[in-house]
């Protein structure tokens, strides 16, 4: 799909004045009824659950109910595309991911402009983490690359064209191997056949695999960000298992509809910091291992825009196709 950087870049910024009617209607904003909150995927994942956390308490914030909706499928494109067609009024929320950078270099038809949408909040980042049984031989993950290059390996991710699939093929370019990649609807499907011996291991974001590393049922033997996870911290980052400059995290976020007022993002951006700050919400978003993020809405718009560019060079040279 062709994305136009200049039309993404030139969307309004918050320094623009407010014509007298936008002022008056972001100042009344959200007395007139309750907003609306699409999540893309379905109820119970770790997007879903943050999403959820970001509702109660941006409607404490507030003082105006979040109604969240889940709209699954298609890669998350069906939320994603009622959201983009949904009134850009500031009553309709979107629950962003990662997804959203990756769909513009994934699909070649789409129903929507990944990029058009008016960032509100990374709220969080979503490291990836890679995984083997607790009894698997390999205590690194340069060992775990040596028994791969000797004897082969099936590594599942939570499908084709995820942050997870993607990385790995960095991994793979990066380390000179070669593994078998298991796509799966679902990260927790890979974690069940893992943990069921089909599997070497699994990529993943933090969220899925959190309490089966505490158990003992698996062990981590990277993490993808730049630093170590503070919910996994002995999982060394991937820096610090000999693979340098390939660090890459996932978001979730939040955003509105194409057109949308600044100064409404600007002020749901307040409500969402605050939100996280609550130590309940807090400490539900420490235990799920993602990191809370102190952004403006503008950092948003740099990590989607960065994060397209790269996604799609490496979707290019793979041919990654949607599942």
């Amino acid at each position: 799909m062709t994305v136009s950087r200049r039309a993404f870049l030139g969307a309004a910024t918050l320094a623009l004045p407010l014509l007298p009617t936008r002022r008056a209607a972001a100042q009344a904003w959200p007395a007139e009824r309750p907003l609306r909150l699409i999540v893309p995927v379905a109820a119970g994942g770790s997007q879903d659950v943050v999403a959820r956390l970001y509702a109660r308490g941006i409607s404490e914030v507030i003082g105006q109910t979040v109604q969240v909706e889940n709209l699954p499928g298609g890669g998350s494109n069906i939320g994603y595309e009622a959201a983009a067609k949904a009134k850009p009024d500031g009553y309709t929320l979107l629950a962003g991911s990662d997804t959203l950078s990756i769909n513009a270099g994934l699909y070649s038809r789409l129903g929507y402009d990944p990029l058009g949408f008016v960032p509100v909040l990374r709220s969080v980042k979503v490291p990836q983490a890679f995984v083997v049984k607790a009894d698997h031989p390999a205590r690194t993950f340069g060992d775990w690359l040596e028994i791969a290059r000797k004897d082969g390996a099936a590594v599942g991710t939570p499908g084709n064209g995820s942050l997870a699939h993607l990385l790995g093929e960095v991994i793979q370019q990066s380390s000179e191997t070669r593994w078998t990649h298991v796509p799966y609807r679902g990260g927790a499907l890979a974690v069940n056949d893992l943990l069921g011996g089909h599997l070497q291991g699994v990529l993943i974001n933090i969220g899925a695999i959190t309490d089966h590393v505490r158990d003992g049922r698996l062990r981590g033997l990277f993490v993808s960000g730049e630093t170590r996870s503070p919910a996994l911290d002995e999982t060394p980052t991937l820096a610090e298992a000999g693979l340098t400059g390939i660090a890459a995290t996932g978001w979730h976020g939040l955003v509105l509809p194409p057109g949308s007022d600044p100064a409404v993002a600007a002020r749901l951006n307040e409500a969402a910091r605050r939100a996280q700050r609550q130590p309940e919400t807090a400490q539900r978003l420490a235990s799920l291992g993602v990191e809370p993020q102190e952004e403006e809405p503008e950092a948003l718009r740099a990590v989607i825009l960065a994060d397209a560019e790269r996604w799609a060079t490496v979707i290019r040279r793979v041919g990654a196709r949607p599942d």
